[in-house]
């Protein structure tokens, strides 16, 4: 091979290592033990994996060996999944910022160098790095290359450095069982070092042109019963929700989130750069956790995973009984609008997310089949952790995406509690879907938006949380927006005012619709959001 991974490689090993996982993903599920018990590590390497060889895929056939590395990358830093999937997207970026390069070397002595900076920048990004794990294979693996010779002097080439690396991650792997205890008591290797040894096998693979038949991945020896059939008969040890979100953070504002979240559990990883980061932490405070990544940028494709019973050690207690709808919210105002429509309340602070703990026991406070209106995005994955844990009781629980109060409103609506829960909970998703949410708000410092630059100051009018008219004054900003939403068609137009909304914005707004849009029926209300001066709501 002329080039060390270059991108029809990289496109062969990115689809080798996906079909590999794929195959090995129960084998490797059932060594989980570390750091939770959950069964799913190679569920998780899987779908990390998979993501980063469809992001390779969807390039044209031409693309070159750079583009095809930082797609690779990018596609395993977006999908990463759990903690191993984090760091496995680390080694990844590390191996493309060498021997990804344009121009760069292509001997068997770069590519040792390449996977000892990969090893370190991976290990860099777990805060607590715990021995016995994939950090340690891999450190191994990289360790067994890093006196490789140039070819001219006798030393390995690639295929060989990727051979050795395989070769040295594998006895390290059967090391792993003697390196931690959990490990040892159960009897099994470090799943995400079993599912790091397979990406390795599969690059070996490519580089030698030598395709195995199976990919080993090593049996339980002795000890307890697998994870899942222990949690069964008792409650595991340990933070109860698995936070992972995509981030996009000025650079110098990881440090300080990662001090953050390193006070509120453990085994986290951030992984990124550039303007975007992956975070992953396990804790018992969710909503601190999300507000951590509030604070430091903008979180999005926020996953809360319900691990066990958070913290107290206490499981839920089984649901009252009856239909009922649930509706998150920080406003008095809109608290009272979901009230007065028949729904029950969870209250959070401006900013913040509900514990989800907290919207656990309000679930099942309400009824044993219960629709969840979280109303923001950040509260979407919260709502689907507490829905989880409810459901452990045995309550039927649907959380809507409703990503604006103005559609859980709409949703609220139509709630019907003498439909079937599932026609019921269909009816609502459905009103909330056809309704578009837009707002108002200042901006609070300079930046490029899709329509251009924004100034502190600034009021900026969104839709579905895409900046779309920037401006001087409310009033005009929101009669663009208006006519912008109103363009595809509408009914129904609800206008939500904030606490800080400007004197007579809302009848100001009344007449425009009046003259401009005449059909359209007006609904408006005191939502007394402290962050937005106006919520729109088109249906």
């Amino acid at each position: 091979m002329g080039e060390v991974l270059d991108g029809a490689a990289v496109r062969r090993w990115s689809r080798l290592a996906a079909e590999a996982l794929g195959r090995t993903r129960a084998e490797i599920d059932a060594l989980n033990v570390f750091p939770v018990p959950d069964g799913d590590t190679g569920t998780n390497l899987h779908l990390t994996v998979l993501a980063a060889a469809d992001a390779v895929a969807a390039l044209p056939a031409a693309a070159g060996t750079e583009e095809t590395w930082r797609a690779l990358t990018q596609g395993a830093l977006v999908g990463a999944r759990g903690n191993s999937g984090v760091i496995l997207s680390q080694f990844f970026r590390g191996l493309a910022e060498t021997v990804g390069r344009s121009g760069a070397a292509a001997d068997g002595v770069a590519f040792a160098e390449a996977l000892g900076y990969a090893s370190v920048l991976a290990g860099n990004a777990v805060e607590r790095p715990v021995e016995g794990t994939i950090l340690t294979v891999l450190e191994a693996a990289a360790g067994a290359t890093a006196e490789t010779d140039p070819p001219e002097s006798g030393g390995k080439g690639p295929a060989e450095v990727a051979r050795a690396a395989a070769s040295a991650a594998r006895q390290a792997l059967r090391r792993t069982t003697g390196q931690l205890e959990v490990l040892a008591r159960s009897g099994v290797v470090d799943a995400g070092a079993a599912g790091l040894c397979v990406v390795l096998d599969a690059l070996a693979a490519v580089l030698t042109e030598e395709y195995p038949e199976r990919y080993e991945v090593p049996a339980r020896t002795a000890g307890e019963a697998p994870a899942r059939d222990r949690r069964a008969r008792a409650e595991p040890a340990g933070p109860g929700y698995e936070v992972m979100y995509l981030l996009d953070a000025r650079d110098e504002s990881v440090p300080g989130l990662r001090e953050v979240l390193d006070g509120l559990g453990d085994s986290l990883v951030v992984v990124g750069g550039d303007g975007l980061w992956n975070v992953h932490v396990h804790v018992d405070d969710a909503g601190a956790a999300i507000e951590a990544g509030l604070e430091a940028g903008r979180p999005h494709r926020i996953r809360v995973t319900y691990l066990h019973a958070a913290g107290s050690g206490q499981r839920p207690q089984p649901p009252c009984a009856g239909r009922a709808v649930v509706a998150v919210t920080a406003a008095d105002g809109l608290a009272a609008l979901f009230e007065g429509a028949g729904a029950h309340v969870v209250r959070h602070e401006p900013g913040r997310v509900p514990p989800p703990a907290v919207l656990a026991e309000a679930i099942l406070a309400a009824g044993d089949e219960v629709a969840v209106l979280p109303n923001g995005p950040e509260a979407v994955a919260v709502a689907a952790a507490a829905a989880e844990r409810a459901r452990d009781t045995g309550a039927s629980v649907a959380v809507l995406p409703t990503r604006a109060s103005v559609q859980g409103l709409a949703a609220l609506a139509v709630h019907d509690p003498l439909r079937r829960f599932g026609e019921d909970v269909i009816a609502m998703t459905r009103a909330a879907g056809a309704t578009r949410s837009g707002h108002l708000e200042v901006a609070a410092e300079e930046a490029v938006t899709s329509v251009g630059l924004c100034r502190q100051g600034d009021v900026l009018g969104l839709i579905e949380g895409d900046v779309a008219v920037i401006g001087a004054r409310p009033g005009e900003v929101a009669r663009q927006l208006l006519d912008r939403m109103l363009s595809g068609g509408g009914e129904l137009v609800t206008l939500i005012s904030g606490a800080y909304a400007p004197a007579g914005l809302a009848g100001e707004l009344e007449g425009h619709l009046r003259g401009r849009h005449p059909d359209v029926e007006v609904g408006v209300y005191d939502g007394g959001q402290v962050r937005y001066p106006l919520l729109i709501g088109v249906e």
